[in-house]
């Protein structure tokens, strides 16, 4: 993503700003001008009592991918992984139980293969959520305020809508964008209609096409601005897929870079999920089900390296 963000800097700097006037349009949040969580808000424990009712045969589904050395990542994030102190037979171990083990040290960027935007990550000519400028939440050391470490557990319905069906293509094309109607057909296909409080994937086909290579994806299929718009305004709590950057790429204005993020992340306070591995769940003929996600209670980050559950 930076490494876009940044050709469109270059390009043009003005198309990647909006004037002021136009920014205060989108401010304060529908969830109070105080909000710092966003649509987290439409969570509920009647939610997750009600969606724990879908879990019948109870199949899991990892939803996260592996990260490794491997993944493909805008630059420049990377991911490594030390092993410290290993064990390699020749200490000595601990007292009369001969005790052993190992331990590691992780350094990566956390927007890196399966992961949440937080409400910090994205904005609109400096501004963030609820019209927060730059200079009042980001640090060297950490984000004094959005950070993902203050998001709550996201325990409640998820549902999986297969564009592949809609487009009649596995792929669906890259920077084919699903907007309303898209949206409508692929709720009536599954038979599902999407609730307040509910997570929503989408899948592409577009994961499984890109199995094995160390390649970023940098161009797929993905959610439209008018679509971004409509699935908050039903009130769902995070939306992701199964690409890199869930909208779709080339842009659907390509004068408008990262518009659907901006949409989400800035404008409405909904959770972006990215590079969901969600083929199984499509192959099972999964439309609805049991959505957990614990997020790593990293203090100040941005993002986070995320492995949500499905269970039906």
């Amino acid at each position: 993503m930076m490494k876009l963000f940044g050709a469109c800097l270059a390009a043009s700097l003005a198309a990647c700003t909006v004037s002021a006037q136009d920014a205060e349009s989108w401010y304060p949040s529908e969830y109070g001008p105080g909000d710092r969580l966003g649509a987290v808000a439409n969570l509920s424990a009647e939610k997750t009592a009600e969606a724990a009712k879908l879990i019948t045969t109870g199949k899991t589904y990892a939803l996260g991918m592996i990260t490794s050395r491997d993944t493909p990542a805008y630059p420049p994030r990377r991911y490594d992984v030390y092993v410290m102190q290993p064990s390699d037979g020749s200490g000595t171990p601990l007292g009369e139980n001969r005790a052993v083990g190992n331990d590691d040290l992780v350094q990566t960027f956390v927007g890196i293969g399966s992961q949440i935007d937080g409400l910090g990550h994205m904005g609109i000519d400096h501004l963030y959520y609820n019209g927060v400028h730059v200079s009042d939440f980001v640090t060297p050391a950490g984000l004094t305020q959005f950070g993902t470490q203050d998001i709550p557990p996201i325990v409640t319905r998820g549902i999986l809508l297969d564009m592949t069906k809609i487009f009649d293509a596995d792929p669906v094309p890259d920077g084919t964008a699903f907007n309303k109607a898209e949206i409508d057909e692929a709720m009536e296909l599954a038979g599902v209609q999407i609730e307040t409080g509910d997570v929503v994937l989408f899948h592409t086909g577009a994961m499984k096409a890109a199995e094995g290579s160390t390649e970023l994806m940098a161009t797929h299929p993905g959610l439209g601005v008018e679509g971004a718009n409509y699935l908050a305004d039903l009130g769902v709590v995070a939306i992701g897929a199964d690409t890199t950057a869930l909208e779709a790429i080339p842009f659907e204005n390509e004068a408008r870079p990262f518009e659907v993020h901006q949409t989400l992340l800035a404008k409405r306070g909904v959770y972006i999920l990215e590079s969901m591995v969600t083929n199984e769940l499509a192959s099972d003929g999964v439309t609805e089900f049991f959505f957990s996600l614990g997020i790593p209670r990293l203090n100040g980050t941005v993002q986070a390296i995320i492995n949500p559950v499905a269970i039906r």
